[in-house]
């Protein structure tokens, strides 16, 4: 897995993370060739909605490469009014319903009022497949819409989306459909905040206490 960021968060990311390939891009110019090595890319978590964010998604966009799309990458896509000329299959999308209702044009109470329908609507908007996250996510390719029936209150913290997002793009890069990724990820993103839970409770959960857990529920450690 590599990482590109900008090349002042170069140091901070390699603290946190040493077994991550950290690159510093400043330019598009530095993204393509990491760009064109990729077989899946994830963007948003941590984009921003600046000049540079702007390049960057623009340039991930003009791939054909299976995409994650979630926070500010989703978030710049409406600002720049690009999902009608886009609406790509081979794409992730994993809206909060914060992000949702930006997508959709209408407020929160509204999308939560009738999950199902919104998702569905999501799904018309983007294309591909989109997982409407919250308490009991949804996940539609058009279709049919799956229910996740996993998961706790203690997940709704910073980071929880970035993590899913991550799932997703690993087991795009294993082959799998956007569907068929999405709603997996799902399930075990869920299943491993439970077993977490399980372990300590709801109170104090960080996304970074899933990445223990997510082997164990993949390796069928936790049913």
């Amino acid at each position: 897995m590599s990482l590109a960021t900008r090349s002042e968060h170069v140091t901070a990311s390699l603290t946190r993370c040493p077994e991550v390939m950290v690159h510093p891009v400043d330019s598009t110019g530095h993204l393509l060739p990491l760009v064109d090595r990729a077989d899946v890319i994830v963007i948003g978590p941590g984009l921003g909605q600046n000049a540079w964010s702007d390049q960057m998604l623009r340039a991930a966009l003009a791939t054909e490469k299976p995409l994650v799309l979630d926070a500010d990458a989703l978030n710049l896509i409406v600002e720049k009014s690009l999902f009608a000329s886009l609406n790509r299959k081979n794409w992730i999308c994993t809206p909060h319903p914060g992000e949702a209702s930006r997508i959709m044009d209408k407020s929160v109470t509204e999308l939560e009022a009738d999950r199902f329908a919104s998702v569905e609507r999501l799904q018309q908007i983007c294309g591909g497949s989109v997982v409407l996250k919250g308490a009991g996510s949804l996940v539609s390719a058009g279709e049919v819409v799956y229910l996740c029936d996993a998961g706790n209150p203690g997940m709704a913290v910073a980071g929880m989306g970035d993590v899913l997002s991550g799932i997703c793009g690993a087991l795009l890069a294993q082959g799998l459909s956007p569907e068929n990724a999405a709603r997996l990820a799902v399930f075990i993103h869920a299943k491993a905040a439970d077993y977490v839970v399980k372990q300590q409770g709801e109170i104090g959960l960080i996304a970074s206490d899933l990445f223990d857990a997510i082997p164990r529920v993949i390796n069928s450690k936790y049913e």
